[in-house]
C-alpha cells in the first residue's frame, strides 16, 4: 500500500483538515482556502492536504458537511423535561438557545456564508448544502411536531429564515445587532409570528 493511501485513512487527521479549512473560510474567505493554507491552519507538514482531497472541490464539499455536522452537535442532544409545558416560552427558550449556539461558533458560520456563495458556482457544493439545509428543515419540523410545539411547518420555516438572517447581522455586523440585544430579537421574532392567545 503506498503512503498517500495510508494517510488518506487517517480520519482524525482528514477531520482536523477539514476543520482548518472551515477556519480558514471564516477568515481569509473562499480564495484563501488553498491547500498549503490548510495544512498550515491544521499544523501539518506541506502536502498533507493534496493526500486527503482530489481537488478543492472535494475540500469545499467536504467543509459543507462538516460544517453543518458541528453546528448540529448540540441540537443532537438537546431534550425537554416531560412536564415543561409545550408553549410559547418554551419555544422562545429553544430559539434563544439555538440561536446562541449557533453565534458561538462563529467561525463555523462565517464559513457557511462563504459557501453558500461558492454554492452558487459550484455544484456539487450546491448539491451538499441543499440537501443539509433541506434535512435540517425536515428534522425541525419533525421535532417541533413530536414535542407538540405550537405553530406548524410554516412556523418553523418562518423562524428559520428570521433567525439565520439575524445570526448573519449579527456576526457580520455587530454594530447593528448588540450582543446584549440578540435574545431580546429572538424572543420578538417568536412572539410576533406567534402572538399570545
Amino acid at each position: 500500500m503506498e503512503w498517500s493511501q495510508v494517510v488518506r485513512s487517517n480520519p482524525a487527521r482528514r477531520t482536523a483538515l477539514v476543520d482548518a479549512a472551515i477556519e480558514v473560510l471564516a477568515a481569509q474567505g473562499a480564495r484563501g482556502l488553498t491547500f498549503r493554507a490548510v495544512d498550515e491552519g491544521a499544523g501539518v507538514p506541506a502536502g498533507t492536504a493534496s493526500n486527503y482531497f482530489r481537488n478543492r472541490d472535494e475540500l469545499l464539499t467536504q467543509a459543507g458537511e462538516r460544517v453543518y455536522a458541528r453546528l448540529l452537535e448540540g441540537a443532537s442532544q438537546l431534550t425537554l423535561p416531560d412536564d415543561a409545558p409545550r408553549d410559547r416560552d418554551l419555544l422562545v427558550q429553544l430559539m434563544v438557545g439555538t440561536v446562541r449556539r449557533i453565534v458561538d461558533y462563529r467561525t463555523g458560520f462565517l464559513a457557511l456564508l462563504e459557501l453558500r456563495l461558492e454554492a452558487t458556482r459550484r455544484e456539487g457544493v450546491r448539491d451538499v448544502l441543499t440537501d443539509r439545509v433541506r434535512a435540517d428543515l425536515a428534522s425541525n419540523v419533525v421535532t417541533h411536531e413530536q414535542w407538540s410545539m405550537p405553530g406548524d411547518a410554516v412556523t418553523v420555516r418562518l423562524l428559520y429564515q428570521a433567525l439565520n438572517w439575524l445570526v448573519v447581522d449579527a456576526l457580520t455586523l455587530p454594530g447593528l445587532v448588540d450582543d446584549a440585544d440578540l435574545d431580546a430579537y429572538v424572543a420578538e421574532t417568536v412572539e410576533r409570528l406567534l402572538p399570545a392567545p
